[in-house]
């Protein structure tokens, strides 16, 4: 069985939040999609709210300390993303977007991305088309068809008629999303970061280079 990296950015504000919980969702879903590919998911997940400190000095400095650093990497090597904010004023979060601000030029270039959002009502639902695809577009990353929005109401709907979009019930769009995601992973070669010491240069060559 291959592997992969789902790299998970959750950008909730509060523990727990309901952002989480549908990065959670879209995980799972994801990882079982992977699996009846033949594919093993490798799961890491940035909780960007515990950076927030760190991504405030990199903005002002430059530099990426501790775990703002690892989370980059984390990121820059997946071979998939699911990336979830909750939405404010009708776009992502503050936090979400500085987050993607300071992650290196191409890092996520045709890297595979399914977006999530959550949102008090349904009126956010589109957030995710006219705010979160632009900013992905811009990265060059490879978004899926499905995006997947959940209202606080979606998190309790029991019937067709409890859900708040047309679209269908949440399990539905996240299954879709998931299987959007999964089969662009595993058709890509795997996305491990090169070792610089793997075929390290030998003396003599380095003498003879001079």
């Amino acid at each position: 069985m291959t592997r992969r990296t789902i790299a998970v950015v959750s950008s909730g504000l509060r523990e727990p939040s309901s952002t989480r919980l549908l990065a959670d969702r879209l995980t799972a879903a994801t990882v079982r999609e992977l699996g009846a590919l033949g594919v093993e998911a490798d799961v890491e997940v940035v909780e960007v709210r515990l950076l927030a400190h760190d991504l405030t000095n990199m903005l002002l400095t430059g530099f990426a300390a501790g775990g703002l650093r690892t989370a980059l990497d984390t990121v820059a090597h997946a071979d998939g993303i699911i990336a979830v904010t909750p939405v404010f004023s009708g776009s992502y979060s503050g936090l979400f977007k500085n987050f993607f601000d300071v992650t290196e030029q191409g890092a996520l270039a045709g890297t595979p991305v399914l977006l999530g959002a959550t949102a008090g009502t349904p009126r956010h639902s589109l957030a995710i088309d006219h705010a979160m695809r632009p900013l992905f577009a811009y990265l060059r990353a490879l978004t899926v068809p499905t995006g997947v929005f959940a209202a606080t109401a979606d998190f309790g709907a029991t019937s067709q008629q409890d859900v708040s979009d047309e679209s269908g019930a949440l399990d539905q769009r996240v299954d879709r999303g998931a299987r959007e995601l999964a089969a662009l992973v595993a058709a890509r070669e795997p996305r491990t970061p090169s070792d610089p010491f793997a075929a390290p240069t030998s003396f003599e060559d380095l003498l003879r280079g001079l």
